[in-house]
């Protein structure tokens, strides 16, 4: 899964997609995910960094992983094309 490349991915987690003109905010949570998802981090290696980063289980880790890339495909954050 790959993250549109034009989406604009700021340090403090304000997302901007210039195709649309729309911006949001993420929590800290989200934007190491969608920061990652950015790198080309697999889904396996993203639940690996926040496992790590954040001392938390593996399920809570996936729901936050499942639920985030719904909301970002809602949003038509994510290439289709990959």
């Amino acid at each position: 899964m790959k993250i549109k490349e034009n989406i604009a991915l700021s340090e403090s987690g304000f997302i901007f997609d210039p195709s649309t003109g729309e911006s949001y905010s993420l929590n800290e949570t989200g934007s190491d995910i969608l920061t990652q998802l950015k790198k080309g981090s697999s889904i396996d290696e993203i639940k690996s960094f926040l496992m790590n980063k954040y001392e938390v289980e593996e399920l809570e880790v996936d729901k936050e992983i499942f639920d985030f890339l719904n909301i970002i495909g809602q949003y038509d954050l994510i290439d289709k094309d990959e």
